[in-house]
Formats: C-alpha cells, structure tokens, sequence
C-alpha cells in the first residue's frame, strides 16, 4: 500500500509547542549535570564508548540493512531511520533508576549522546536514507536540508543542555526542588500532544495500525537486544549492561517528531512511525525496567555465563 493514501492531519501550529517540550525535556535532564560526569567519562571511557557505538553505529547501520533486505515501505523505512538517528531518549535515566542499573552511567551517557547527536543525528540520517536504495529516490524528491537540519537540532538539544548545565550549577538548591516536576511536566504535556495527535488522526490510525505496529515493536526490541548484547559482550557489569540497554533502546523520538514536522509534514508513514515510537517505547522501557528492580544486579550477576569487567 502506498503512503500516499494515509493523509495526517497536522496543524503548524503545533510545531513551536512540539520544538519547546523537546527543548524542556532537555533542560530538565541537564540540571543534574556537571562537568564531573563527563571527567567521568574520559576518566572510564569503556562503557560510554560501547554505549556510543551501539547507538550511533549498530543501530543505524542494522536499521537500514533491515528496512533494505524487507523492503519495507520507503516512508516507513525513512522513519525507522530517522528514529535510528536520534539519541537516547531523557526518560531512560529514570527507568534505569528504575531497574536498579548505573544511573551515573545512564546521565553521562545522555548527556553525551545529545551533544554528539547535533552532528551524528542529521549526518546518520541523511547517509542512512541514501544508502537504502528504496529510500534514495524519497529523500531526493524532499530535499533536505542538511544544514537546517543541523541548526534544529543544535536548538532543541544544544543548547537547552548548556542552558541547563549553566542553571543547576549557579542555582543547585533550586534544581533540587524542579528538576523532577520539570521532568513529569515535560513528560505529561508529550504524552498529551502525542494522545492529541493520534485523537486527530484515530481513523487513519487504525484504518493502518498493520502497517507500523509490528514495525515499530520489532525496532524497538532490535534497538534493547543491540545495546543489551553490546554491554554483555564487552564484559560490563550487569548495572551498567541495564543502563547501555535502556539507553540504546529508548530513542528521543520527541525530537524525530520536530525534524519530521519541520522538514517532511507531507511525509505520514515517517509521523506514523515516530509518533507510535513515542508511545511505544515507554511501555517496552518501563516493563523491562520494572522487571529488573525485582531481580537486584547481583542476581543476575551469578547467573550469567559472561564475567564482568569487575570479575575479570
């Protein structure tokens, strides 16, 4: 079936509100941040290092091998790609909390991942969808726009961070005392853009659900087994092997929807697919992440046939 047939309905509008929950969402979990957690990296680079490669490497690369051997449909497939590029999503540091993983890890890693992403998102995406044959021909008829890309994402990501960073050093007892409100604030006004959207837009939803459901869910369980298997292999510890998975496996899909509404509005098999993400991956998340706080590390630690680096 042709995308051509799916039309959503999207008012313009909507995309300053869209582009300042992203940016919200952002300052929020850079109010915690210091320059510590990235000395902290340089000073232990092993696990942001995988964690790195997972995201930006493995699951762009296997994303478009995956939409390239299926042949999936181009405007769904430019969609799982464009999701493939984004960074890891904020909401993954409260369910790695969740599920008794490294949370230091989890922060820095987010952290680093959106500032890599001003540059690795719109560079992935554009390579990504040019190397998908079926996927080419879409991206030459929009036209995009590296640079303009590159801008967006430096705003809504950039720098809300440095912003951010800037304010919970200058005014810690303050961030004490917002930094969770401005997270669930952030996370409810998404949540209900998203339920707006899809109220909009219930009939052609559900008229296509076959379509990008099972993608959507098959995506999202290559992008948890990528970073879950990515951590074991390497030796990490099982707190950090949490942390690596719900980092890679809870993409910023958020910031999909800005680069979608502000460059392919016309493009509905790329918002149904990044719009079902947004959804999607936090029950995925939190189902895991509550599925290892009953298990502690240690647990899991004897029974796995792989010793980590604390073993070694």
């Amino acid at each position: 079936m042709s995308m051509e047939q799916v039309n959503i309905a999207f008012d313009p509008s909507s995309l300053v509100l869209i582009n300042l929950i992203v940016a919200l969402m952002m300052f929020g979990v850079s109010l915690d941040l210091r320059a510590e957690d990235f000395r902290r990296i340089a000073r232990a680079p092993k696990a942001p290092v995988i964690g790195m490669l997972a995201q930006f490497v493995l699951l762009p690369a296997l994303t478009c091998l995956a939409c390239w051997a299926l042949a999936i449909e181009p405007q769904l497939a430019l969609g799982m790609t464009l999701i493939a590029a984004c960074p890891g999503g904020s909401f993954s540091n409260i369910m790695t909390w969740m599920a008794r993983g490294n949370v230091a890890l989890s922060v820095s890693m987010t952290a680093v991942s959106s500032v890599v992403a001003s540059v690795l998102t719109p560079l992935n995406f554009a390579l990504y969808a040019w190397l998908n044959p079926h996927t080419r021909p879409l991206l030459t008829q929009i036209e995009l726009d590296p640079l303009g890309l590159l801008l967006l994402v430096l705003l809504v990501l950039g720098l809300p961070l440095l912003a951010g960073m800037w304010i919970g050093r200058r005014f810690p007892q303050l961030t004490l005392k917002v930094e969770k409100p401005l997270r669930l604030f952030a996370l409810l006004v998404m949540l209900g853009f998203v339920a707006l959207a899809f109220s909009r837009n219930l009939e052609q939803f559900t008229r296509h659900f076959h379509l990008f459901f099972w993608l959507v869910v098959a995506h999202n369980a290559l992008a948890l087994s990528i970073g879950y298997l990515s951590a074991r292999l390497s030796g990490l510890p099982v707190a950090d092997r949490r942390a690596l998975t719900l980092e890679v496996g809870i993409q910023n899909s958020a910031l999909g929807l800005v680069i979608i509404f502000t460059f392919f509005p016309q493009a509905s098999g790329m918002l149904l697919i990044a719009a079902f993400w947004g959804c999607w991956h936090l029950i995925s998340g939190l189902s895991l992440a509550w599925l290892w706080s009953r298990r502690p590390p240690a647990a899991d630690a004897l029974l796995s046939p792989l010793p980590s680096a604390g073993e070694q």
